[in-house]
């Protein structure tokens, strides 16, 4: 998809850093509270998984649109980014669910 030069580097600094923000605020909370660790890790995973998401998407927005297969490359890395945020909205859900259960037992 035909986009500015600077885009993509921008986009991809931006979710790095608003990502890794995320990331080290779970894993201080993760070592500093150990009896919530299964939360933890289920928020962390998320985010993974999320970064795997955003870098599917990513190589579909940047797909060279002039390749002969190109819609079908672009419908599967779409795909591909569909089944890896569906797989991190569940352990986001896991983790909520968590803590929920962690919340009652105080």
């Amino acid at each position: 998809m035909p986009m500015e030069q600077e885009t993509i580097s921008m986009l991809i600094s931006g979710f790095l850093i608003i990502m890794g923000i995320a990331i080290g605020i779970t894993i201080f909370l993760w070592v500093k509270n150990k009896r919530r660790s299964g939360a933890y890790a289920w928020l962390f995973l998320h985010f993974l998984l999320s970064s795997v998401a955003v870098y599917f998407s990513l190589q579909a927005i940047s797909f060279d649109y002039l390749h002969p297969m190109a819609s079908e490359e672009i419908s599967l890395r779409l795909g591909e980014t569909a089944v890896f945020w569906a797989l991190s909205m569940i352990c986001l859900l896991l983790g909520i669910f968590n803590f929920s259960k962690l919340i009652k037992k105080v």
